[in-house]
């Protein structure tokens, strides 16, 4: 975690030099032959083999354009790369940026065409409202016009075994609800001996509070988490949050709760039946079919029941497609870019990449499609993710995040916590340090961004 957000520090200077200073050549296309786009993606196999195939069926659905799609590494990688090849006037037509990184590309200003203008200036017709909203929102901006192309999106979950809640003598139909019907499932897990440890979570600081804020409809930060200015406060040391890390620091006590670090290395403890009960992403279902060996099931996110107006919808993860700007790139070479955009957005590829893959679909049309496929009779609880990000209308608090740096400060969240959780401060110190600490990465943000 620690190289991802040095590496968002090295984009965003690049990004700005590169503003300031311009590019400087670019690759003219040669006449009388498809017009080539390129798209940079970080996804490895077996999802870049997905998306590949996609890709295939868009260049074979019309003779005018034609997507080359090269994996570039990992999402932080893919995203230094695209800046400096931006810097020397070849970016790529189209770049895969993961939701944390979308402050980062906002302030890139010159170096991206964002996708309302695309379309509006291709000639195409572009309706955001297809979008489910929790989707929608994350990648607009505040007064509503979409800037970057979602495509794959996930958001957390509860996954739990419903073999160890048998054995635990817990209605495997009836996962838990609430925080505390969580923990009673977990100690009741750990008393009977059903799994060797209650619960655990992956992405702490995404599940326990980007997501959490949402669901209990809580700030993260100020300015509507970032999306109205770039003076943005950290909100995560309120009364609520420091209850929540201490209900984590006595479950951890009392053996119910098992800490499986930063990021996803926490996802292999439930496949491998160790974890009976884990908060992860909606994407870990590819893992979980291939490696539990058990029956399992999925559900909402917990809440506190007594917090009023709980629960509301859950927000995004994965990443999203923005358009890159070069010199001397022609309007024909964005209308394909729109073309393709468009083509994603249709409800066939938006139902084929949900089902094949476990991302949301992002679309009306995408789930009805899936419904209408018979997926969700076949694959029982995999609508909970859609059902969790459009059961309320988003609020303020519940539209995602725009904050600069978020990798840096998710690391500085995760080294407080981690520290309260092996004793050396209380919870309350935890998140006030974290805040304080954050706030500072935030400030440095918006020097950066304006040139202080």
């Amino acid at each position: 975690m620690e190289k991802r957000w040095r590496i968002c520090v090295v984009v965003l200077l690049i990004l700005v030099v590169a503003v300031l200073l311009g590019p400087q050549a670019t690759v003219a296309q040669a006449p009388g032959q498809r017009i080539q786009l390129e798209f940079w993606y970080a996804l490895g196999r077996p999802l870049g083999d997905t998306l590949e195939r996609i890709i295939a069926d868009f260049n074979a659905s019309q003779n005018r354009y034609l997507v080359k799609g090269t994996y570039k590494g990992g999402y932080a990688d893919t995203m230094v790369a695209a800046i400096a090849a931006y810097r020397a006037g070849a970016a790529p037509h189209i770049v895969q940026v993961y939701e944390v990184g979308t402050a980062t590309m906002i302030a890139a200003r010159e170096a991206i065409k964002p996708v309302h203008e695309l379309m509006r200036q291709a000639g195409i017709s572009f309706d955001p409202s297809i979008y489910i909203p929790a989707v929608r929102w994350y990648y607009s901006s505040s007064d509503g016009k979409m800037l970057a192309m979602p495509f794959n999106s996930s958001t957390a979950i509860l996954w739990y075994n419903k073999d160890a809640f048998r054995k635990a003598g817990l209605d495997p139909n009836k996962p838990p609800r609430t925080w505390a019907e969580l923990r009673a499932a977990a100690q009741r897990i750990r008393a009977t001996n059903a799994a060797p440890c209650g619960f655990t979570t992956a992405w702490p600081t995404w599940t326990q509070f980007e997501q959490f804020s949402a669901i209990h409809d809580v700030p993260f930060a100020t300015k509507m988490n970032g999306f109205e200015g770039l003076d943005a406060e950290l909100k995560i040391n309120s009364p609520l949050h420091v209850r929540h890390v201490q209900t984590l620091i006595d479950m951890l006590k009392e053996g119910t709760f098992k800490y499986g670090g930063r990021g996803s290395t926490a996802d292999g403890l439930f496949p491998s039946g160790e974890c009976a009960m884990i908060t992860g992403s909606s994407a870990l279902l590819g893992r979980v079919r291939r490696e539990a060996k058990f029956e399992w099931g999925v559900t909402y996110l917990p809440y506190y029941d007594d917090v009023k107006g709980a629960p509301k919808n859950s927000i995004i993860g994965g990443a999203a497609l923005w358009a890159m700007t070069a010199p001397r790139r022609t309007a024909e070479e964005y209308r394909g870019v729109a073309e393709f955009f468009k083509f994603l957005s249709g409800a066939n590829v938006d139902a084929f990449w949900h089902m094949e893959t476990g991302y949301l679909p992002l679309t009306f049309m995408g789930i009805e499609r899936a419904k209408a496929l018979g997926y969700y009779q076949k694959n029982p609880g995999m609508e909970i993710p859609y059902k969790q990000l459009t059961r309320t209308i988003p609020t303020p608090n519940t539209r995602g995040l725009r904050l600069g740096y978020l990798p840096e400060i998710r690391t500085v969240i995760e080294e407080e916590i981690e520290k309260a959780f092996q004793g050396q401060q209380t919870a309350k110190q935890a998140l006030d340090n974290a805040v304080r600490r954050g706030n500072e990465i935030l400030r440095r943000f918006e020097r950066d961004v304006k040139g202080g």
